[in-house]
C-alpha cells in the first residue's frame, strides 16, 4: 500500500486504522487515515497489485492529464468521491461540461452559478466585458465599479461578516447599482452607453448576483459541491472560477471555515490566460499555506502555464499523443525520475502514470471504479438507435 502526497515518517504514514471499506468497495484493514484510494499498483502482466491512496491530510496542488477518452474526467471524478469521505475537507468541482452531477449520489449537490459583483476586482471588470482599460469606457467601468464597492451606496446588506471572503461579503453592490453611477457620471454619452451595454452584456450571462451567498458558505457543511458551468459563456465561467477560488482562498485567511478546501477544475486550460488566472496561480504558489487544494485536469497539458505544472506535487498523467502534449508532459520531468517519461505512459482507459513529489517516485496505476455515476462517457449511435 502506497499514500502518494504524503511525506514519509510524517505522524499519519505510520498509523493504520481497522478493518473498514475503502473507496469503491474494497475492504482494507490497513486503510490509511484522511487519504483517498485513487486505484491499484499496474503490474508487469496487468494484473492489480496493492492499493494507492492520495493524502488528504495536507494540501496538494495537482494535475491530472489525458487525450479524451482516456479517463481524465472519470479520475477527478474519483478523486471527488474519496474526498467527500475524508474528514476534515471539502471538494468543490467546475464542472464546464456537465458530467458531475451523479455526486449527488454521494451526498454532494449541484449549485447554478452565482458571484457578487464585487467578487470581481475593479481592474478586472474591464477586461471581464470586453473593454481596453484604458480606453474612456474601461476606465469609467474600473471607477464606477470601485466607487460603488468603496462606498457602499445602494448596496445589498445580506447579513454576511463584513470578514471572510474578502470583497465577497458583507454589502455588495449590485450590477444595476453599478450601472446606475456609470449613468449618473461626469462623461461624455457615447462612453457612458458604451459601458452601460456591456453591462447589460454581463447581466445576460446570469452569474451575477449581490444576493449571492458567499463562497466560504460552498465548503461550511464539507458535503462536496459540483458548480454546473455547462451552457455559460467563456467569459462569465471564468469570472465564476476567479471569485471561487480567490473566494476560498480568503475565507481560509480570515479563519471562517474549518475544513480544508479542494478545488477540483476540470477542462482547467479554459480559465488560465483569462480573468480567472491570477486566483489559479495564487493557489498553485500561496495556497499551501492557509490550506487551499487545487487540482487541474486537462486534455491540453500544453495550454497550461508552466507554473501549473511546476507546483504540482501530484501528476496523474493518462495516455497522451499531440506533440506538444507529450513535450509539456516531458518538460515536467523531476530530477529524481530516471527514464523517459513520455515514454512511460499507459495506453489503456483507466490506466495512469503518477509521479509523486513526496516520495519521489513514478507509477503506473489503475485508477478505481467509481461508487457514482460518470457523465463524462460519449454517446453511441448504437443505444440511440435501440432506444
Amino acid at each position: 500500500m502506497e499514500v502518494l502526497g504524503r511525506e514519509r515518517g510524517s505522524e499519519l504514514a505510520r498509523e493504520r486504522t481497522e478493518a473498514e471499506t475503502g473507496g469503491g468497495g474494497i475492504e482494507r484493514r490497513d486503510r490509511p487515515p484522511s487519504a483517498v484510494r485513487l486505484g491499484s499498483f499496474l503490474a508487469r502482466d496487468g494484473s492489480d497489485g496493492a492499493a494507492v491512496w492520495v493524502d488528504a491530510d495536507t494540501p496538494h496542488a495537482g494535475v491530472v492529464f489525458g487525450k479524451r477518452g482516456t479517463g481524465k474526467s472519470y479520475t477527478l471524478g474519483v478523486l471527488a468521491e474519496g474526498l467527500a469521505a475524508a474528514p476534515g475537507v471539502a471538494p468543490v468541482i467546475v464542472d464546464p461540461m456537465g458530467v458531475f452531477t451523479g455526486v449527488t449520489n454521494d451526498g454532494g449537490r449541484v449549485v447554478a452559478p452565482a458571484v457578487r459583483p464585487a467578487a470581481i476586482p475593479p481592474s478586472v471588470w474591464p477586461d471581464l466585458v470586453g473593454l481596453d482599460p484604458t480606453s474612456g469606457p474601461g476606465s469609467l467601468l474600473w471607477r464606477s465599479v470601485a466607487d460603488a464597492v468603496s462606498d457602499g451606496a445602494d448596496a445589498v446588506d445580506d447579513g454576511a461578516d463584513a470578514v471572510g471572503d474578502g470583497p465577497d461579503a458583507g454589502r455588495c453592490p449590485s450590477l444595476e447599482a453599478i450601472g446606475a453611477r456609470v449613468a449618473a457620471a461626469d462623461a461624455p454619452d457615447r462612453t457612458r452607453r458604451a459601458v452601460c451595454n456591456h453591462l447589460q452584456l454581463a447581466a445576460s450571462w446570469g452569474v451575477f448576483d449581490a444576493k449571492a451567498p458567499p463562497m466560504s458558505a460552498l465548503v461550511r457543511d464539507g458535503d462536496p459541491v459540483v458548480i454546473d458551468l455547462a451552457g455559460v459563456p467563456e467569459r462569465a465561467a471564468g469570472a465564476v472560477v476567479r471569485a471561487v477560488a480567490r473566494g476560498l482562498y480568503d475565507a481560509r485567511l480570515a479563519g471562517v471555515i474549518a475544513q480544508l478546501p479542494w478545488l477540483l477544475v476540470d477542462e482547467a486550460h479554459a480559465f488560465f490566460g483569462g480573468v480567472a488566472d491570477a486566483a489559479l496561480r495564487t493557489l498553485l504558489t500561496r495556497g499551501r499555506a492557509p490550506g487551499v487544494s487545487l487540482v487541474c485536469a486537462t486534455q491540453r497539458p500544453s495550454a497550461l502555464p508552466d507554473v501549473a505544472v511546476s507546483q504540482a506535487d501530484l501528476l496523474i498523467a493518462h495516455r497522451l499523443t499531440a506533440g506538444p502534449d507529450v513535450e509539456a508532459l516531458a518538460a515536467a520531468e523531476a530530477t529524481y525520475l530516471t527514464g523517459d517519461l513520455a515514454a512511460r505512459l499507459p495506453s489503456g482507459t483507466g490506466e495512469a502514470l503518477v509521479v509523486d513529489d513526496a516520495s519521489e517516485t513514478a507509477h503506473l496505476v489503475r485508477i478505481r471504479e467509481r461508487r457514482t455515476p460518470h457523465g463524462g462517457g460519449s454517446p453511441r449511435a448504437s443505444d440511440a438507435a435501440s432506444g
